[in-house]
């Protein structure tokens, strides 16, 4: 039989640069519920790590960016713990807990004093500490004992203003007479959106053959909150920023898809490569889309690897961008009906991401 329901236990999405995609995305491939697997619990840990720092607006690449040194340089580091109780063959419920660890690197935001750089040079924020926690419930659609090549599964969930989403660090050189001041670091590096969301979750298999099949998920975060009322000091960069002060609450999503093969010859070893999109809309679902944030989707490539042993799953993925996005914003779109010209942000997205992680049914 080919296991290959993918099981992910993100509450959020992780960021993938400036795009403030919070949370976590990493997946292992686990057993699917069947007649064998009635009732007990899961524990998955988790973890990601990606630097970004190439420039885009839309698709194309800001390559002055690097070649100045202007980068804008994100470290982040996500490690998820999730704890899943399956009540029966059917139904599960699921509480997912994120840390981060986050550095930013940048030249722009320290040394500008009322608007002017007074002594512009690259200094570091950072962010620490636990993000929003996520609970949900999830539902098996075909019985499991007798649709064992294909199966469709449900998840809903919500998620809480956990994480701080007003963390501060010391910028450089932005004070009277070029002094340091605490402010709130970036969107891309805080730790929560400081919105009430909830999720929808698919998650799907079908096995062609013994050990090889296809599998998909979708996952989609709602957050009706407009702005969670936490200060960027954009509109010290620029007076055309004045309607980016303040940070967005913005929805989420991400797509998977791709085939999985078992290998015969090693017991427990699976393989798989398929697509991979996440982003953030300009529009949100539910709620307005103003302040500030920035919108944008990254395609990838992502191959993973799966070892399973008795009750205990290995997993890592490598996700590769072939596609990265800055979109216009809600914000961008308006002054750009202002100034009469076309007006559109950038953002920083890394080359690749690395998740790894762990599960095991007790």
């Amino acid at each position: 039989m080919l296991f290959v329901t993918i099981a992910f236990n993100s509450q959020k999405i992780a960021a993938q640069g400036c795009v403030a995609i919070k949370g976590n995305a990493t997946s292992c491939m686990s057993i699917h519920a069947d007649s064998t697997n009635v009732s007990g619990w899961q524990f998955a840990s988790s973890g990601r790590y990606f630097r970004s720092f190439r420039h885009f607006s839309g698709t194309e690449e800001n390559k002055d960016r690097l070649v100045q040194k202007t980068e804008v340089i994100n470290y982040t580091s996500v490690f998820n713990l999730s704890l899943t109780r399956i009540l029966n063959n059917r139904w599960s419920v699921m509480v997912d807990l994120p840390i981060s660890n986050n550095v930013r690197s940048s030249l722009y935001e320290h040394g500008l004093v009322n608007g002017t750089y007074v002594k512009r040079e690259r200094n570091s924020t950072s962010s620490f500490g636990i993000g929003d926690i996520r609970f949900a419930a999830y539902r098996w659609m075909l019985d499991p004992a007798k649709s064992t090549n294909g199966n469709i599964q449900l998840g809903l969930g919500i998620k809480l203003p956990t994480g701080d989403y007003n963390y501060k660090d010391y910028f450089y050189n932005v004070g009277p007479n070029g002094t340091k001041e605490l402010r709130p670091v970036d969107q891309s590096i805080q730790l929560g959106d400081g919105g009430t969301g909830f999720t929808f979750e698919v998650n799907t298999f079908y096995n062609f053959i013994e050990n090889f099949g296809v599998y998909g998920n979708f996952y989609y975060l709602i957050n009706p909150r407009e702005q969670n009322g936490t200060r960027t000091y954009r509109e010290t960069l620029a007076s055309r920023l004045a309607n980016e002060a303040i940070m967005s609450v913005p929805d989420q999503y991400m797509f998977r898809a791709g085939f999985n093969y078992s290998v015969n010859q090693i017991k427990g070893l699976s393989l798989a490569a398929g697509a991979r999109l996440e982003g953030i809309p300009v529009n949100d679902l539910v709620g307005g889309s103003g302040d500030f944030r920035r919108p944008g989707y990254i395609w990838s490539v992502e191959p993973s690897i799966n070892y399973e042993y008795k009750k205990v799953v290995l997993f890592a993925s490598v996700p590769f961008a072939v596609v990265r996005n800055r979109t216009q914003s809600v914000t961008d779109k308006e002054n750009s009906v202002t100034t009469g010209t076309h007006v559109q942000g950038d953002a920083a997205f890394a080359d690749y991401t690395i998740n790894i992680g762990i599960s095991t049914r007790f």
